[in-house]
């Protein structure tokens, strides 16, 4: 399913068009980064052009007379792909092929080839192929001339054509199976969070720009060795481990997926299930590199996508991570967010400070209840077991006296019971 030629290093020119909003600065750092997936991906950039329009090309994207100039470019610097910065459509994919006599493909086929390359389980595997399907199906349209050397007859298809219908329906049925088998995982993850929902087990995320360092992060704060590679998407199937707070708590962390500008929709789709933990999750640890260009317009792309989860909602906690590349960086996005902690993940600075930090965050949404619960209703005993923690308890001639600390979401299974309902910090 890979999409970049792997058995040699490709030769890549990069395109970007500069148009009204967006700056040269804006393009610059845009193709930093689609240069790094080309990168990651496999393959060498030896080019890049910008051109400057007012409006995108719907034909060529770029324009026919610069699509010709960047056909001679090609042939200069002996090209073997153009990847453009934005994406194509199936139209403009053609035109541009055509015109340029090799391979033309844009970024959402770069971040996917990438995540083919590093899927590993059956789920992580089966979501990128769908992904990878969902783009190439559209694509296929109109290509039945290129694929046909003569024509069938009138009134009769030709053989290409016929090829092109045969693809699409393969193509169609492959995703119907796809859909099918990831609903069935999906089923079996959903059985284990309403496992982990009934139970006091909080659940934390790790979230970030990709090659923030999520993965370092993560073996720091939970003293496991998950394999961390510098390079772009290393991590891609989710990995959960287990975590003690300060005060003896036990939690889930889990990394997941990094997030990068314009994550193609067909990752979103697909990756529906996996993101599902980032929105079920208690809290948000959002690793931001420190040492990155632009931090905070990392920040903004991956907060983007939490709002395409429909994940913007959970609550947040700003790690600024790697700082030991750039201190007095670290020191400004610190200032600038106050409910934030600074650290380095491979060095292991400051992690006590954030698992303060994290613990607080997690119970501030607790609540104290004193209850009067009687000796018949032993199931609220043992529901309270099961998603609280009891500080105090008086057996009583007729029912059990107790202070327990609560997640806020499930007090309301108690209200029949409740003497008195508080706040954490306004507790004694």
């Amino acid at each position: 399913m890979t999409l970049i030629e792997r058995s040699f290093r490709e030769r890549i020119i990069l395109v970007g068009v500069l148009s009204w909003p967006r700056d040269l600065r804006d393009i610059e750092e845009s193709l930093d980064e689609l240069e790094s997936l080309v990168n990651t991906a496999g393959a060498d950039v030896v080019h890049r052009i910008i051109q400057t329009k007012s409006a995108i090309d719907p034909a060529t994207y770029i324009g026919t007379g610069k699509a010709e100039e960047l056909h001679m470019l090609c042939e200069h610097f002996d090209v073997d792909t153009v990847v453009f910065d934005e994406d194509l459509t199936p139209a403009q994919h053609r035109n541009l092929e055509k015109i340029l006599g090799r391979t033309a493909i844009d970024r959402t086929a770069v971040i996917l080839d990438i995540f083919a390359q590093n899927a590993r389980t059956e789920e992580g595997r089966a979501q990128v192929e769908l992904a990878i399907l969902r783009y190439r199906l559209p694509r296929l349209r109109g290509q039945g001339l290129s694929l046909s050397k003569q024509a069938g007859g009138i009134g009769t298809r030709g053989p290409g054509e016929t090829k092109l219908e045969t693809d699409r329906r393969q193509i169609t049925r492959h995703i119907t199976r796809l859909e099918k088998q990831l609903k069935e995982l999906e089923a079996n993850r959903s059985i284990q969070r309403k496992s982990r929902a009934k139970s006091s087990i909080r659940s934390v995320a790790l979230v970030g720009y990709t090659n923030a360092g999520k993965s370092t992060l993560l073996n720091a704060l939970t003293h496991s060795d998950v394999l961390v590679q510098d390079r772009l998407f290393s991590t891609l199937d989710p990995r959960t481990k287990r975590l003690k707070l300060p005060g003896g708590e036990q939690i889930t962390c889990s990394d997941t997926v990094g997030f990068v500008k314009k994550l193609p929709h067909q990752l979103v789709e697909s990756f529906h299930s996996t993101l599902e933990e980032v929105r079920r999750a208690d809290l948000l640890l959002h690793v931001v590199d420190a040492g990155a260009k632009d931090p905070e317009d990392q920040m903004h792309s991956v907060r983007h996508v939490l709002h395409e989860i429909e994940a913007d909602s959970v609550d947040e906690l700003l790690v600024f991570n790697k700082a030991d590349l750039n201190p007095e960086q670290a020191s400004v996005l610190h200032d600038r967010y106050e409910d934030s902690v600074v650290v380095s993940a491979e060095k292991g600075n400051n992690i006590d400070s954030l698992l303060t930090n994290l613990a607080r965050h997690l119970r501030a949404e607790d609540v104290y209840l004193e209850l009067s619960i009687p000796y018949d209703k032993a199931s609220i005993l043992d529901l309270l077991h099961k998603v609280g923690e009891i500080v105090q308890r008086r057996d009583e001639s007729e029912s059990v006296e107790i202070k327990a600390r609560v997640k806020k979401r499930f007090a309301s299974e108690f209200s029949p019971f409740v003497l008195n309902m508080q706040r954490e910090e306004n507790t004694p």
